[in-house]
């Protein structure tokens, strides 16, 4: 396995409505570089982890009147970009997980690029913030993020007490997954890891 590809896997996005602003640029075969300006330093902290653990280089610039449609709209730019730079997705891994703990906190997230965007979350938190960041906004950030990338998403904390610490281990855990679902298995010589041929759907 390996995770160059003959092809630069890169894409950028540009989203502006009467909401927000969003520019994202991604780069799969990276070294794990970022700059992630959302106007949340918790929300911020969360997706360095994406970039990091999955050795992605990110850019993020995002503005908006408010938190939820800035998480949002980032979630949508960054599914996107996703699914642009995996292109026709040939050689792909396609799916991946991982498990990453926390101190306290475990999380497991499990990943199939297979054109079908689905998420589930079976995590739970006590506060309504940490940090700046609300916490009902991380399911909705994961689910859209899923949808746009065309992916199943599984997403499972099944222990912690502090809830930054179940979010940070959650996000480095997709990170890892992604990782491992988007890297290149040159035993498949270019060709799309499905029975159908496709991954659409």
């Amino acid at each position: 396995m390996t995770r160059q590809s003959a092809k630069k896997r890169t894409a950028t996005i540009s989203r502006e409505t009467g909401e927000t602003k969003i520019s994202v640029a991604l780069s799969l075969d990276g070294r794990g570089k970022f700059e992630i300006k959302t106007g949340s330093k918790m929300f911020d902290h969360m997706l360095t982890h994406i970039a990091q653990h999955g050795l992605f280089d990110i850019k993020i610039k995002a503005s908006g009147w408010d938190q939820h449609h800035v998480v949002e709209d980032v979630a949508i730019a960054l599914g996107q970009a996703l699914k642009k730079a995996l292109g026709d997705k040939k050689g792909i891994t396609r799916m991946g997980h991982a498990i990453v703990p926390m101190d306290e906190a475990l999380a497991l997230v499990a990943v199939d690029i297979s054109g079908r965007g689905y998420a589930v979350m079976d995590a739970s938190f006590k506060r309504k913030k940490i940090g700046d960041l609300e916490t009902d906004l991380v399911r909705h950030f994961l689910e859209t993020f899923a949808q746009e990338a065309k992916m199943n998403l599984h997403v499972k904390v099944p222990s912690g007490t502090d809830d930054h610490h179940k979010v940070e281990a959650l996000f480095k855990a997709l990170g890892r997954a992604l990782d491992s679902a988007t890297k290149i298995d040159t035993r498949l010589a270019g060709k799309v890891p499905s029975t159908k041929g496709v991954l659409e759907g």
